[in-house]
């Protein structure tokens, strides 16, 4: 959807729906966030008080299994396939 806001930009937002087809929220693309956040400072001030970072023990984690994957990516199974495979023998 093509928005046109104060400034006569078009902003285009993607609408995310649940299954029921509530809106659940919104997609800006990530240029049009970054003047946003330029015109009103405390969206910045927002997104850097709610940055997460992970630990370094959470990071070693991603990265063995990163590694992991790498090393043996012959060795992996798609997940569609093995849900289906898991419900076929229930």
């Amino acid at each position: 959807m093509n928005i046109e806001n104060q400034d006569n930009l078009n902003m285009i937002l993607q609408f995310i729906h649940d299954n029921k087809g509530n809106t659940t929220g919104v997609f800006i693309p990530i240029e049009e966030w970054q003047t946003l956040k330029t015109k009103y400072t405390d969206l910045q001030k927002e997104e850097s008080e709610n940055i997460v970072e992970f630990s370094a023990w959470q990071k070693q984690i991603i990265d063995d299994r990163l590694n992991d994957y790498y090393s043996n990516s012959n060795d992996v199974e798609f997940f569609d396939k093995t849900i289906d495979d898991i419900e076929k023998s229930l």
